[in-house]
């Protein structure tokens, strides 16, 4: 199957590394000591009045989907690799864009997963309101985003250009 770039995370090796070891985590001990409690739970008798099984019987699934969720994101991850096309707002890229066009007012930040930001620059998904407005956009050209109350913001690309990790 290929991947389309709407289907990439893209990670730095730092956090594809962090995901990676949460997983191997989540996956090997934490399973070991979910079972014992969830074990523990049951020795104490009627499991319908267990209050300690059943909130270790919800911390098990809640653990179980953050696996689910983290196989599916280390599958979809392409590491340290970004585009090689500078010039359009794309997962992967590092983008400056200018607030209603004024080149005082701006910000540069990385677009890709916010699962484990950088250190060194700040990272906004290609879901987030800012992330959905600007991709696909040229340098140059204008994105419209909506703002947490509802209102639009404009902001003009300045540079768009791959992420070096």
């Amino acid at each position: 199957m290929t991947q389309t770039s709407d289907d990439v995370t893209w990670l730095t090796q730092e956090s594809y590394n962090k995901l990676v070891e949460e997983l191997e985590y989540l996956s090997g001990p934490a399973r070991g000591e979910i079972t014992a409690k969830i074990a523990a739970a049951r020795e104490e008798g009627d499991l319908r009045e267990n209050g300690g099984y059943h909130a270790a019987k919800e911390e098990q699934g809640k653990q179980e989907l953050r696996i689910r969720q983290l196989k599916q994101l280390l599958e979809r991850a392409k590491v340290g690799e970004a585009p090689a096309k500078s010039g359009e707002a794309a997962p992967g890229m590092v983008v400056k864009i200018a607030f209603d066009g004024d080149e005082n007012d701006t910000m540069t930040f990385l677009l890709a997963s916010r699962e484990y930001p950088t250190s060194d620059i700040e990272t906004f998904s290609p879901q987030s309101p800012l992330g959905t407005g600007v991709i696909g956009k040229k340098v140059g050209e204008d994105a419209e985003y909506e703002l947490p109350n509802g209102k639009k913001a404009m902001v003009r690309i300045l540079e768009a250009t791959p992420y070096q990790g």
